[in-house]
C-alpha cells in the first residue's frame, strides 16, 4: 500500500515540480545560498541557560544583552563527533488553506518522527506557531520525547527581507510579535524548550536582528542544507547531507511532508551514514554546550 501510494505521489509530484520549485525552495534553507543573510557565519560563545529559566523561552537570560543584536550560530564546535539534526515545521497561510481544503494533504511527516523515536535519535524541531496550531497532537507527541527539543520559526513563515525564496513579507515589528506569539503557543506543551530561533529561508539582515533583541533569542542558521524541499527522490537528500557534514554541523531538514516528500525515506540512510563516519546526533542545545 505504502509503495503504490509513494509511486503515485512521485508521478504527481514530478509533473508539478517545475512550477512549484520556487515555492518549495521557500522552505527554510531550501537552497544553498542565503538571500540577504548575514555574511559572517560563525560559532559564538553562548551564555549558558540558568536552570531556573531553562524552560522559559523568550525570557531574558543571564549574559544576553538588551541592546546588542542576538548571537548568530552556523555550526557547533568542530572538535569531537557531535552533530545536530534540525527539522523545520513550516506553515504559511496558503499551506494552511490547502490543508483545510484537501484531506489528503499533510504537512506533518509522522514517518520522520517514528524513525527518530524508534532509533532514539536526538533532534531539534523549529516550530512555526501555525504548525503547532494545526497539529496539537503531534506537538504533544514531540514534547513527550526527552530526546527532542523545540525552537521557534516565526508564526506564519514570512520573511523579513526582500527576495527570500518568494516568501511573503513582514516588517521587523511584525517579526518581534510573531516570535513572541510562537513562544507563547509552544510553551504550554512543555518538554525541552529553548530560546533558539531560525529565520524562514535563513534570510536576515541587521534590521531583522535588531527586531529580535526583545525576544532574547539565539539565531540558528546551519552549515548543511539538505535540499529536501522540492527533492524528487531520497538519494539527493542523503548525498547532500553526507557530503557536507562534519563534526559540529547543524543539518537543516524538514518535517513538512507535502513539500518535503522524501525526508522520511532519506532519514534512515542519513543516520546510517553518520554512524559510518563516526558522527553522533545530539540535541542542538547539547551541541552548543547549553544543556546536558
Amino acid at each position: 500500500m505504502r509503495t503504490s501510494r509513494r509511486n503515485a505521489r512521485r508521478r504527481a509530484f514530478a509533473v508539478a515540480a517545475a512550477a512549484l520549485v520556487v515555492l518549495l525552495l521557500a522552505g527554510c534553507g531550501g537552497g544553498a545560498s542565503r538571500s540577504n543573510a548575514s555574511p559572517n557565519y560563525r560559532t559564538v560563545a553562548l551564555p549558558s541557560a540558568a536552570p531556573d529559566n531553562a524552560g522559559a523561552p523568550g525570557k531574558r537570560r543571564p549574559g544576553y544583552s538588551d541592546t546588542n543584536p542576538p548571537p548568530v550560530v552556523d555550526h557547533g564546535p568542530r572538535t569531537g563527533n557531535a552533530v545536530a539534526l534540525t527539522f523545520d515545521a513550516d506553515m504559511t497561510t496558503s499551506m494552511a488553506a490547502r490543508l483545510h481544503a484537501n484531506p489528503n494533504v499533510s504537512y506533518a511527516n509522522l514517518a520522520v518522527i517514528t524513525t527518530l523515536e524508534q532509533r532514539r535519535i536526538p533532534a531539534t524541531f523549529f516550530i512555526t506557531g501555525m504548525w503547532a496550531q494545526e497539529y496539537p497532537e503531534v506537538m504533544a507527541r514531540l514534547a513527550a520525547n526527552p530526546d527532542l527539543e523545540f525552537g521557534n520559526h516565526t508564526w506564519s513563515h514570512r520573511a523579513v527581507t526582500a527576495n527570500c525564496y518568494g516568501l511573503p513579507h513582514m516588517t521587523p515589528s511584525e517579526l518581534t510579535d510573531e516570535v513572541a506569539r510562537t513562544f507563547a503557543a509552544i510553551r504550554p506543551y512543555g518538554g525541552r524548550q529553548t530560546n533558539y530561533f531560525r529565520f524562514p529561508g535563513l534570510c536576515h539582515d541587521s534590521a531583522a536582528l535588531a527586531a529580535l533583541v526583545p525576544n532574547h533569542v539565539t539565531i540558528i542558521d546551519g552549515d548543511v542544507v539538505s535540499g529536501d524541499p522540492g527533492a524528487t527522490a531520497a538519494e539527493p537528500i542523503v548525498s547532500a547531507v553526507l557530503r557536507r557534514v562534519q563534526p559540529g554541523s547543524i543539518v537543516i531538514l524538514h518535517v513538512t511532508e507535502d513539500n518535503a516528500r522524501f525526508t522520511d525515506e532519506a532519514l534512515p540512510a542519513i543516520l546510517d551514514g553518520l554512524a559510518e563516519k563516526g558522527l553522533r546526533p545530539v540535541r542542538l542545545s547539547v551541541l552548543l554546550g547549553q544543556s546536558d
